[in-house]
């Protein structure tokens, strides 16, 4: 029982993360569209923040397994 309910928390996590890098990702662009000369610095936010959200389900991959 503890190994579906890791597997169904790991799952979440993942799908949190495509979701929330999805947003990122679709509104980086549209702001690049907006502005294109600030494209390097919205660039480089977009990426900092993908990888802070990709290391928070990492986390929360890691402790859905180990947590039981």
């Amino acid at each position: 029982m503890t190994g579906t309910l890791a597997a169904i928390g790991a799952g979440l996590a993942a799908i949190g993360a495509g979701i929330g890098i999805g947003k990122i990702g679709g509104s980086a662009m549209e702001s690049i569209a907006r502005q294109p000369e600030a494209a390097s610095k919205i660039q480089t936010a977009m990426l900092i923040a993908a990888a802070l959200i990709e290391a928070v389900a990492l986390f929360a991959v890691v402790v859905a397994f180990l947590g039981n």
